[in-house]
């Protein structure tokens, strides 16, 4: 039962921050949801299949935890719970960092700046890190194949958004800027030397 509601917590914690950060930026007239929008080909694909990986792990963790059911030991469950309350952290952390640059999914249109600090100074994705840790945790706490396999879908589909997508857009848009930031941080946790 604590690890139900655990799970539950950090499900509302981190899916709230994010429609409460939509809602907001609505009101400013920011369309935060531009996945899929104005794309084509490859990239459109990315976009939606993520956006449809997505919905699914949810879908499945949110049942997962319901049901209760999960074939890991206590110890396992203990690290997926310290997981996802981290993916969560640094999430929300790397939302409020990025104040009104915060996009899900990437918009040629909008004029952003590139966010280097706070929590990007040891990630270039610490939102996309926030979710894999959220689904991880969630999937330790609750596992079970069906949750594993989307969980695992859902995370390879966030690598490709990032690779695919989001460093073609961000080189394009900041050019060197964003070539000397690559350089010194990393995909997702750390700083090179």
């Amino acid at each position: 039962m604590e690890f139900q509601l655990i799970a539950i917590a950090v499900l509302v914690a981190f899916y709230g921050c994010y429609i409460v950060k939509m809602i907001c930026q609505k009101k400013k007239g920011i369309q935060t949801d531009q996945i899929g929008k104005g794309k084509v080909g490859f990239v459109k694909f990315i976009e939606i299949t993520m956006k449809i990986a997505a919905f699914l792990v949810l879908i499945v963790g949110v049942v997962s935890v319901f049901l209760g059911i999960s074939y890991s030991s206590i110890p396992v469950r203990i690290i997926g719970a310290a997981m996802s309350i981290a993916g969560t952290v640094v999430f929300i952390t790397a939302v409020l960092t990025m104040r009104d640059s915060w996009r899900a999914g990437v918009s040629k249109t909008d004029k952003t700046e590139l966010v280097t600090s706070g929590i990007y100074q040891i990630s270039r994705n610490p939102a996309f890190l926030g979710f894999d840790l959220l689904y991880l945790g969630i999937l330790l706490m609750f596992f079970n194949w069906v949750l594993c396999a989307v969980s695992v879908f859902a995370i390879l589909m966030y690598h490709l958004q990032i690779v695919n997508v989001e460093e073609e857009f961000l080189l394009a848009a900041f050019g060197n800027e964003y070539l000397q930031y690559k350089k010194k941080v990393c995909r997702y946790i750390g700083r090179k030397r």
